[in-house]
């Protein structure tokens, strides 16, 4: 891994769709709005690319803390871009300011953090319990 720099920022932009309303994953009877999940399917990609020029071949970063508030709702046909800034790289761990908007307004905003992955090594330990053989 190449040191990541504190304040390097990515973003990552979805136009709302019917695939992404929150009456497809919970109560059909809610209103045709943006889902508070695909909100954070955008921040945790933009939280990707803000360190992607960073990794080496091999390396990637999961999430493992999302604490986020959603602020408003978004109809179907905007455009929401969310944005993530590293603020502090401890090792593995990467911890990011996060915010969300859409056409509109600010939509989302919290704290993302990522750790660094080998993926051929998290592969085989994922691989180890799907069989039942992890230590």
């Amino acid at each position: 891994m190449r040191t990541i720099p504190v304040g390097a920022v990515g973003s990552y932009t979805l136009t709302v769709t019917v695939e992404h309303l929150a009456s497809r994953f919970k109560d059909p009877l809610l209103p045709p709005v943006f889902a508070t999940p695909m909100m954070i399917l955008a921040i945790e990609n933009a939280a990707l690319a803000a360190i992607k020029p960073y990794l080496e071949a091999g390396e990637s970063a999961v999430g493992t803390r999302v604490d986020v508030r959603h602020l408003a709702a978004t109809p179907v046909g905007q455009s929401v871009t969310a944005w993530a800034e590293v603020t502090a790289v401890s090792g593995r761990r990467i911890e990011f300011k996060v915010r969300a908007e859409d056409e509109s307004e600010e939509i989302g905003t919290g704290t993302h953090e990522r750790v660094l992955i080998d993926v051929r090594k998290f592969g085989e330990r994922l691989n180890a319990k799907a069989q039942g053989t992890a230590t």
